[in-house]
């Protein structure tokens, strides 16, 4: 079941109706059945996997917090608890998603070597959102085991801890110690007041508008472009291939950002706050800025269950840049079995390093010219170069191979034709002029409420509700106009689904 999808339309309604209708004890069952029923829509055999994950992890934490309470040997038998729950969680990761990458890597390695290996006849389908509930699993585990959070007992609580809807699939990856609190809340009978909250409520639902006009009237539109030219991108000039990228950078944007924000809004609405997953990052000034905003769910996750425990910064450089590597190279490959995604993720590496290794001359330059960084124009460069950074490391990521990877960006610089911005030409490639126009004032809109972001540190629902009555109506008739009138579905359309489901 689809955000954008008429299911989603009728089952929210029912969802929150009920869930503020029963009484409070049951509202966690409520919510528990909601998701495994919402998770089930695409295929119903695999909530036997979360349901797998979610019984692996809460033996584990519980296992790990009766050995803290003893005092021979537990430190030991912790480890092992925790190197049994994390081994066993990764080998369902990488048995559904990885098994084809492994399998034609080695008969790859084993060709080299004169020795065919047969084909794989394994029909292994990869379940929506697996990457996502499987880490959030297991950070649960670690935080147990670290000490920074008490085993829940309660298995229906837990369960949905890891299942609750809203996030299930796309993220944000939820830390235990800031879901599971409030999962508690809901069904405390110790409250006075209900969690309902009007506020809460009207905040969600600006909140899934924003990422409903996000989704289909920006993402879904760009991906009309971007797949026409990536589909027969070497048939295409530079001037086709550079825009395409651009927007596809603005399509993964929109299409994460959407189903984050969604999320963000069901989950208020339901009384639950989420943390926030996308922090304006195009307004970034360096790629390790861009990459604290962007998926920050994600990228804190790896920094403080990966980079660190390896090492983090705390040691000498060249560990250090070890460590960063490392930690791309992985984020990488949970982006996609292939390795193109480990390509695109090294670079991502590459970049942190030499940014680092240039910073004593970036100083020195600044200080020598006497450059006022703290300027708007130069702000603005240093914006615009971490922006073209990103893109072009983008090419990898969306293009099916390293090989094709490396013959658009050939193409992007050998066959730049300036004249073709002024002939039209663009209008040839999906999109006629008033679909242009109705992209870019999106656009616009988007680049406007992030940088009310960036200023205020403020998401879209503030800054509807910072503004009079008038013209918090105003925005949000337009918003809802926008989705309903140049929103991209009708007869065909499959409700494009989010990129990141793939993941």
């Amino acid at each position: 079941m689809q955000f954008t999808s008429f299911d989603f339309l009728v089952f929210f309604p029912v969802v929150v109706l009920l869930f503020y209708v029963i009484p409070r004890r049951f509202r966690q069952l409520w919510l528990l059945l909601a998701s495994y029923y919402f998770y089930m829509g695409w295929n119903a055999k695999y909530a036997l996997l979360i349901l797998a994950s979610t019984v692996i992890t809460y033996l584990c934490a519980l296992l790990i917090d009766r050995a803290g309470m003893q005092s021979d040997g537990s430190g030991r038998w912790r480890k092992l608890i925790l190197a049994a729950g994390i081994v066993s969680n990764l080998a369902i990761l990488v048995f559904f998603k990885y098994f084809y990458f492994l399998h034609d890597t080695l008969a790859a390695l084993l060709a080299v070597c004169g020795v065919q290996l047969g084909e794989s006849r394994l029909d292994i389908l990869l379940p929506v959102g697996i990457s996502f509930y499987t880490f959030q699993a297991l950070g649960y585990t670690i935080d147990v085991y670290r000490g920074t959070v008490k085993a829940e007992r309660n298995f229906v609580r837990y369960a949905l801890f890891v299942s609750f809807f809203p996030q299930l699939v796309a993220g944000p990856i939820e830390r235990s110690g800031n879901l599971l609190g409030q999962l508690r809340q809901i069904s405390d009978k110790k409250l006075s007041e209900g969690p309902w909250s009007f506020e809460k409520a009207t905040r969600g639902l600006l909140l899934m508008l924003w990422g409903f006009f996000m989704k289909m009237v920006i993402a879904d539109r760009a991906a009309v472009l971007v797949n026409q030219v990536f589909g027969i991108y070497y048939m295409f000039s530079g001037v086709a291939l550079t825009l395409a990228i651009v927007l596809f950078a603005v399509q993964i944007y929109c299409d994460f950002a959407s189903y984050s924000v969604i999320a963000m809004g069901a989950a208020k609405v339901l009384g639950i706050d989420l943390m926030t997953n996308f922090e304006a990052p195009f307004f970034s000034r360096s790629i390790g800025e861009f990459w604290r905003r962007w998926h920050v769910s994600l990228s804190s996750w790896f920094r403080d269950y990966l980079y660190i425990p390896l090492g983090g910064g705390r040691c000498s450089k060249l560990r250090k840049y070890f460590n960063n590597m490392v930690t791309f190279v992985v984020s990488g490959l949970w982006h996609g079995a292939s390795w193109h995604y480990v390509v695109w993720g090294a670079i991502q590496g590459v970049y942190i390093v030499i940014g680092d290794l240039l910073r004593p001359l970036k100083a020195k330059c600044t200080n020598y010219f006497h450059v006022r960084v703290k300027t708007f124009g130069y702000q603005f460069f240093q914006g615009l170069c971490t922006f073209f950074l990103f893109v072009l490391s983008l090419v990898f990521f969306r293009a099916d191979t390293v090989r094709d990877a490396v013959y658009y960006i050939q193409r992007m610089f050998t066959t730049f034709d300036v004249w073709s911005l002024f002939d039209e030409s663009v209008y040839y490639l999906g999109l006629d002029r008033k679909e242009m126009g109705i992209l870019w004032l999106g656009i616009l809109l988007l680049l406007i409420v992030d940088a009310y972001y960036v200023r205020k540190k403020a998401l879209f629902d503030t800054l509807v509700k910072s503004q009079c009555l008038a013209v918090q109506y105003v925005i949000v008739a337009v918003l809802l106009v926008m989705v309903i009138v140049f929103g991209v579905y009708g007869e065909g359309y499959d409700a494009s689904q989010f990129i990141y489901f793939q993941f």
